[in-house]
């Protein structure tokens, strides 16, 4: 599950893109410390991924988990991942 980083040249913003390959899956969203941990749905391409875009600014690391399905799932290829006491379980953490 690929994140790409884009840096931005005129604001110290950072373009991600969360990728989520999941063809057998319904809907695919993400949630965050960017967003408030609220749900934010992913759009499903004809190859089977799942996309979306958010600018964050840099220098600061957020937690992130994606939910497939209703079922909360970590970011393989996170940059590092973190306990969190309240779900008893680890997140996905994105370094900008």
């Amino acid at each position: 599950m690929p994140i790409t980083k884009q840096y931005l040249k005129s604001k110290p913003e950072c373009k991600i893109t969360f990728c989520v390959p999941a063809k057998e899956a319904d809907k695919v969203e993400v949630a965050g410390d960017f967003n408030e941990w609220k749900l934010s749905e992913l759009k499903k391409y004809k190859n089977g991924n799942f996309k979306a875009q958010f600018n964050l600014p840099v220098d600061k690391e957020y937690q992130f988990r994606y939910v497939v399905d209703g079922e909360w799932v970590n970011e393989s290829e996170a940059d590092a991942y973190k306990w969190n006491e309240f779900a008893a379980a680890e997140n996905s953490v994105l370094v900008v």
